[in-house]
């Protein structure tokens, strides 16, 4: 196939590099590829011995029909350069939806839950039951911040997914930490998360609420926090929820709501993967941001445009 020596070398290169960078940082899971080379649009990601190869179809190559093709000399090159068998990678597509559809179609094995390291904690992934692994690695320097940061502070995690930042927040020395997300499963997993490292205990609460719903309830009985993390979904709709979420549509309501609850002293970090978001006027007042992206990208990503993320302050 034409290019694919150039795809194989890119990959071999990077997971030399990666493999060395990794091992000194306390990382057992870590992007190899990300896009790198324009004409094999796909990322690899390397989970302790596992693989996932998400494709970023092109439309010309979905017009044509040879992505077919194109995939298994990509997952055949990914396994010979990496040396897994094809058991141990799960590949996904990426394709346009419409707005609030789910992004990922799904092949592949490998579903079984199974626990990789960051920064020396560790997290329960599965690479093949979900949309998602259960843990967004492009944060991974965004957690540390917030470990760093959490000494002593009585931190809030919402739409928090499988707990990550709270681990981090835990690990960091937090008073106290909160985690708020929809779905039982994911609390579930954030539980399982905080136990996996020995952290899960009465100062530890994870709670299964609609976070705009909660936030109300929050605000009305002066709860008070040191360190938040929002990160929410791009769209979000259930049968739990009084309304659909849209972060774009709801993000002055949103961060009036944070503000109420953040004590005088504290930190907001504010985050979205939504490429097309834009800050509404007068959404900062009482705020002072800061931009960190592109610098809260681990080096292992390349895609700039993954997230936007802000530190964020009372003014």
């Amino acid at each position: 196939m034409p290019g694919l020596p150039d795809f194989e070398n890119r990959l071999r290169k990077n997971a030399r590099h990666l493999a060395r960078w990794a091992a000194r940082a306390g990382h057992t899971c870590y992007r190899v590829y990300d896009k790198d080379v324009p004409e094999f649009p796909y990322a690899v990601d390397w989970y302790d011995g596992r693989v996932q190869l998400v494709e970023f179809p092109r439309r010309r190559a979905l017009a044509r029909g040879d992505q077919e093709a194109e995939r298994a000399a990509v997952l055949e090159a990914t396994c010979r350069v990496l040396g897994v068998g094809e058991e141990k990678v799960s590949v996904k597509t990426h394709l346009p939806q419409p707005w609030g559809r789910a992004q990922y179609g799904r092949t592949g094995s490998g579903s079984e839950f199974f626990t990789v390291v960051e920064n020396g904690l560790r997290f329960r992934v599965n690479l093949g039951d979900y949309l998602d692994t259960g843990l967004f690695m492009d944060h991974r320097d965004t957690r540390a911040r917030v470990r760093a940061e959490a000494k002593g502070k009585h931190a809030l995690n919402l739409f928090a997914y499988t707990g990550a930042f709270s681990v981090y927040a835990a690990a960091g020395g937090a008073a106290s930490t909160t985690s708020v997300d929809l779905s039982n499963t994911y609390c579930d997993w954030a539980e399982a998360n905080l136990e996996l490292n020995g952290l899960w205990d009465d100062r530890q609460e994870v709670i299964r609420a609609d976070v705009l719903q909660w936030l109300g309830h929050a605000v009305h009985e002066g709860l008070q926090y040191d360190l938040v993390v929002l990160d929410p979904p791009s769209f979000s709709t259930s049968k739990k929820m009084e309304r659909s979420f849209n972060v774009q549509r709801d993000q002055l309501t949103l961060l009036g709501q944070v503000r109420a609850l953040l004590r005088p002293s504290g930190v907001l970090y504010f985050s979205t993967n939504f490429r097309g978001f834009g800050m509404k006027e007068g959404q900062l007042r009482g705020w002072r941001a800061e931009e960190l992206t592109p610098g809260s990208l681990p080096q292992d990503f390349h895609d700039k445009a993954i997230h936007r993320c802000w530190r964020m302050t009372p003014a």
